[in-house]
């Protein structure tokens, strides 16, 4: 436990690559960088700084991080399509913290590696807590890491064009219901279409996972980010005066269908952020994350806060 706590991303500046502080300075460390897979399974987060990266040399510094960049298909946050697989990160309002996650740790297949480019940075806050795993799951009590042994069982209620949440066409990027359907029927979920035109879609998946080349358990779900109790209790009552949380835009079960505890969701929900160490951005930061190793989130901020995300298997 004590080597957990003490984690932190690994910060390359300039002067310990040897490089310009330039974006083509990064560019050159990069090429001449062999195993790179290897540094992020070590170290699980790497922060490039000092590099001064902008928008514009921003594609060639993905191309050597992530090779082969991923659609957001199927994700459930709001995000906006700002270049070939890169997105905008979460457009949740800034004063609100979002808590620490896995990106699509509900799908059936989720990306490998996160990348963050911080294209302007708040006036205050606005930090990316990252989380180790280990920690995180070592962090909850053992009565909550033995109710969620079964894995859990994810529902998603999306629009056919009006309503609450996302469509299913914004969801999936298209306009086909038969290339959603191939879509879901690849990643083993049930699919329902209803009268209204939209989709509700249920996955179960396991609540933990072992990293492919260290074997290392790793807690792995969004439990509380699809309950409503992971919201609060005000929002949470007002949601349920609403509608039935089987017509929520997402809702979460155990794998059997039993419900899950409020406080095991806000339990989750807050030692995951109280085990989280911040990366602060600086315009022209790039960080990358091992995506099944390390969680994360984002706290509240002022100003013009502009992160681009994208993603690679």
């Amino acid at each position: 436990m004590d080597g957990q706590s003490t984690w932190a991303p690994k910060e390359i500046t300039p002067a310990e690559a040897g490089a310009a502080a330039t974006p083509q300075g990064l560019v050159g460390h990069l090429r001449g960088l062999t195993g790179l897979g290897s540094l992020l399974t070590r170290h699980k987060a790497l922060v490039f700084r000092g590099f001064n990266v902008t928008r514009a040399e921003l594609d060639e510094v993905m191309n050597l991080l992530l090779p082969n960049r991923l659609a957001y298909v199927h994700g459930n946050s709001p995000r906006t399509k700002v270049g070939e697989n890169v997105y905008t990160s979460t457009e949740y309002p800034p004063e609100y913290t979002i808590s620490m996650h896995n990106e699509m740790s509900y799908a059936h297949q989720w990306p490998a590696r996160l990348l963050f480019f911080c294209d302007r940075e708040p006036v205050t806050g606005g930090a990316t807590p990252l989380v180790d795993g280990v920690r995180w799951l070592e962090a909850l009590d053992a009565e909550v890491r033995d109710g969620f042994a079964g894995g859990v069982r994810y529902s998603q209620n999306l629009h056919g064009g009006r309503g609450l949440g996302k469509s299913w066409q914004e969801t999936f990027e298209t306009e086909s219901r038969a290339d959603v359907e191939t879509f879901l029927k690849s990643a083993e979920a049930d699919w329902e279409w209803r009268e209204d035109g939209g989709l509700r879609v249920t996955q179960t998946r396991p609540a933990t996972v072992r990293h492919p080349v260290t074997g290392t358990e790793v807690w792995f779900n969004q439990a509380d980010q699809w309950h409503a109790a992971g919201l609060g209790d005000e929002t949470a009552a007002a949601l349920y005066q609403i509608m039935p949380q089987e017509d929520l835009p997402q809702s979460v079960t155990f794998a059997d269908g039993s419900p899950i505890p409020a406080d095991y969701v806000t339990q989750i929900r807050d030692r995951g952020l109280e085990s989280a160490v911040d990366v602060d951005w600086h315009t022209g930061d790039v960080l990358i994350i091992d995506n099944l190793l390390v969680g994360h989130g984002r706290r509240p901020f002022t100003g013009p806060r502009r992160v681009l995300v994208a993603m690679s298997d």
